[in-house]
């Protein structure tokens, strides 16, 4: 709905034309000068601008040249007047004026107007929005394969929930898929034709992290030259997917969970309040209730964004997906000559505990193609932790250090939980990496900021 501003300082003439638009269906505030509209457009946004030319205090024109000049999205402005000159009309329209109208006009006529410029101001702001969109290289929805009874459940509930508005909580363990299943939730959803914006809250430092949710106004810190939309702003209409949401700070979470309440917002150094129409999707690996009573989130928000939860499970508990999961991965790798697997490969494949769920498959796989020969994939052609698993049970990570003569004492300790066993395999994987993160979280088949929250909890940040 559109927001206009009557500014007129004759009182009767203003009144008629906010009751005319409000009528007509537009959202309409009144201001009795130039001055008096200069602050209410300081506090918010408006998209078109009614203006008389001739008032006290700040006439018209010099109100439309203050929009021009220090407003980062001015609005379209249609001047009105009852003493028209030539002079006049060509300043206003050198100065960036929608229209310009004489008095008395007609209702019919000037609606007309507000519409045309109304439309204009909505496509300069698409635009904006689209290539804030495609600046972030949005990815298509890729087929869940879901043969097994889990993932059909999962799928079921999708269909259930994404025509509705409702905020939904995917969790699961890294790498089980939980972007494509919001992704699902998006494209069946009334929302299917609006952007689907995502973010991974672990990927980004605390202070750039709200910025990008929010966006923040030129001059707002050091670096910040113009005006920059957030994600709310972005996926306005839309589907906003935040991923790993537990990582969220503290601060942080109180301003999110007040945006969702109220779905309005302030940019980061901006004082108008900026309104959108967002439907929230949140992921995380981590226990809930551990998380509240921990501390680390806030459980009002925890009831906020958890109105609907999908649980999404591993991928050694739905083994039926395993081989499905493979074929189609193999042709995504290698598209239509993709090399098959022998039946030793996926018995193989069958009988490893996948602690890095299809992450890790599609890295197993990858490496498997590139050392194939003759269109076929062996158990030679697998990570020596696939091809000769032995029966130990799985930990959460999958990766076993080689145990040597020259052994470390980490490696030759026996562990008395899994979280010793987890830290003496993160420190057998960064050691045969030579410390390096990437090729670390790599060899685990666990995601980068996964391996980095490890890091800190087992102290492990410097070598």
């Amino acid at each position: 709905m559109p927001k206009l501003l009557v500014v007129d300082d004759e009182k009767n003439l203003r009144l008629v034309v906010q009751k005319e638009m409000t009528r007509q269906g537009h959202e309409v505030e009144v201001a009795e000068d130039g001055e008096a509209a200069w602050t209410m457009i300081e506090e918010e946004d408006f998209d078109v601008i009614l203006c008389d030319i001739n008032m006290p205090r700040l006439d018209g024109v010099s109100l439309l040249r203050r929009t021009r000049e220090l407003c980062q999205n001015p609005p379209e402005v249609i001047m009105l007047t009852g003493q028209a000159t030539v002079e006049t009309a060509i300043e206003a329209m050198k100065l960036g004026a929608y229209d310009y109208l004489t008095k008395p006009y007609r209702i019919g006529e000037l609606g007309a107007l507000v519409e045309a410029a109304s439309e204009k101001q909505q496509l300069k702001l698409d635009n904006q929005r689209l290539r804030a969109q495609i600046a972030r290289s949005s990815r298509s929805l890729p087929e869940i394969v879901a043969d097994s009874p889990q993932m059909k459940e999962s799928l079921r509930l999708v269909q259930r929930v994404a025509p509705s508005d409702t905020s939904v909580l995917i969790t699961g363990e890294s790498g089980v898929g939980k972007e494509l299943i919001a992704q699902a939730i998006h494209r069946l959803s009334d929302r299917a034709d609006k952007p689907f914006i995502d973010l991974n809250c672990a990927a980004l430092q605390d202070t750039l992290l709200e910025s990008e949710l929010f966006g923040h106004e030129a001059g707002a810190f050091s670096g910040a030259r113009s005006r920059k939309l957030g994600l709310f702003e972005i996926a306005d209409g839309g589907t906003l997917f935040l991923d790993e949401i537990m990582e969220m700070p503290m601060p942080l979470q109180s301003k999110l969970l007040r945006a969702l309440e109220t779905r309005t917002f302030f940019r980061v150094g901006g004082v108008k309040k900026v309104s959108v129409n967002v439907r929230l999707l949140a992921a995380t690996n981590r226990d809930k209730n551990d998380a509240i009573v921990d501390g680390s989130f806030r459980a009002d928000l925890m009831y906020r964004i958890n109105s609907f939860e999908i649980n999404i499970a591993p991928l050694r508990e739905r083994r039926e997906d395993i081989e499905p999961l493979s074929r189609y991965l193999l042709a995504k790798l290698s598209g239509p000559n993709a090399p098959r697997l022998s039946d030793a490969a996926l018995d193989a494949l069958h009988s490893f505990d996948w602690s890095g769920n299809v992450r890790q498959l599609r890295n197993c796989l990858e490496r498997a193609v590139l050392l194939a020969d003759n269109g076929i994939i062996t158990p030679r052609e697998l990570p020596p932790e696939i091809a000769f698993r032995d029966s130990r049970p799985a930990v959460s990570v999958s990766y076993q250090p080689p145990r040597t003569n020259g052994a470390s004492s980490f490696q030759n300790a026996t562990p008395t939980n899994l979280r010793d066993v987890e830290r003496q395999q993160i420190i057998g994987a960064l050691e045969k990496t030579g410390w390096h993160r990437g090729k670390t979280a790599e060899l685990l088949g666990i995601s980068p900021s996964t391996l980095y929250r490890r890091l800190r909890e087992y102290g492990l940040e410097s070598r």
